[in-house]
């Protein structure tokens, strides 16, 4: 990452911090917090929460793998996990976790082509668990409709785009998978060099495709129950956390808006989501928690969520994470460079 980025993830970082400091201050001043400590209880609850949750994700990739006859091993599934919420931490709209743990899976053994339908599987599982728990959600909260309707509309449009992509992928593939530059990619600026890259992309796509074809369904199974377990984990944070604080609090607004702000502040444009996060928490739960409930709150489930996360990537994985990023950048700067001449 060169000097300019950093410097806009320091300004995201310091613009969440701003936030925060500012949902600390809002409120009487008996209410506001001066003491934001926990019950040891709860950090030890939150903490194996964390934990679970990682060893979990990186079960679903291992299994996953197996389940597409790709040998993978546990430590690297592990890296996998934490070097993509680095990478995904330090970069706009979690742009870099895809590519950092393409690299970790390379570096770990395995080849360019089965790394993508790795990825390639855990994307659907995901997306899958998601739609699962919104439909159990709608069932179990449907008297919080205005919550429900949010959620649910952010987890079925990202559904909606990964297959939809899926499909143009799976029809490029069998269409234009060889043969010359069709007239609309040459609008759109792909010229003979770029084409031919995206064939290569487009006969990958095929044969990963085919891979699902003879997948093990059995480990596919398992993979995708580890997939719920690890979104369940993700949710329950934000319920450990304020219940602590507010036994009287319910479940339902909690575990709605937790999932909101878990998955839709991944669109935000800033790492970190530059304050956007933080100042949702603040409109969602300033009529249900009391000023120091909800401070008390946020600053714990945010470092949990969140902070806890880039520095165990960047403790594991740091080095190969900003190496892979670098890399990337250095070859969009060749591209530009090679148009230019």
């Amino acid at each position: 990452m060169s000097w300019r980025r950093w410097v806009f993830v320091g300004i995201s970082f310091a613009a969440t911090l701003g936030v925060t400091l500012w949902v600390l201050r809002r409120g009487d001043a008996a209410e506001v917090p001066r003491d934001l400590s926990l019950p040891a209880w709860a950090h030890l609850a939150a903490f194996a929460a964390v934990l679970l949750e990682i060893t979990t994700r990186a079960v679903k990739i291992q299994w996953a793998a197996l389940a597409l006859h790709i040998p993978l091993r546990f430590a690297t599934a592990l890296r996998v996990c934490l070097g993509g919420d680095f990478a995904a931490s330090i970069t706009p709209a979690r742009s870099g976790a895809e590519p950092a743990r393409f690299v970790i899976l390379v570096n770990g053994g395995t080849g360019p082509a089965p790394a993508l339908l790795v990825l390639f599987a855990e994307l659907l599982l995901e997306t899958w668990s998601l739609v699962f728990v919104c439909v159990v959600f709608f069932f179990a909260f449907e008297d919080r409709g205005a919550v429900v309707n949010i959620m649910n509309t952010m987890i079925v449009s990202y559904a909606l785009l990964v297959l939809a992509l899926g499909a143009i992928g799976y029809g490029l593939a069998h269409s234009h998978a060889r043969g010359p530059v069709p007239g609309w990619a040459a609008a759109v600026g792909l010229h003979a060099g770029r084409w031919r890259a995206v064939q290569l992309a487009l006969r990958s796509l095929r044969t990963n495709l085919s891979a699902f074809r003879t997948a093990r369904q059995g480990p596919m199974f398992a993979a995708f129950v580890a997939s719920l377990v690890h979104v369940g984990l993700k949710l329950a944070l934000l319920p450990i956390l304020a219940i602590t604080m507010d036994p009287s609090l319910s479940l339902a607004p909690l575990a709605l808006w937790g999932m909101v702000f878990l998955y839709g502040g991944a669109i935000a444009p800033a790492p970190g989501g530059g304050g956007a996060v933080e100042f949702g928490f603040q409109f969602a739960f300033r009529d249900l928690m009391s000023p120091a409930v909800l401070a008390s709150t946020l600053v714990w489930w945010r470092f949990y969520s969140f902070y806890l996360y880039i520095m165990l990537g960047g403790l594991s994985v740091g080095t190969t994470v900003l190496r892979a990023l670098r890399s990337r950048q250095h070859g969009r700067l060749h591209e530009r460079t090679a148009r230019r001449t």
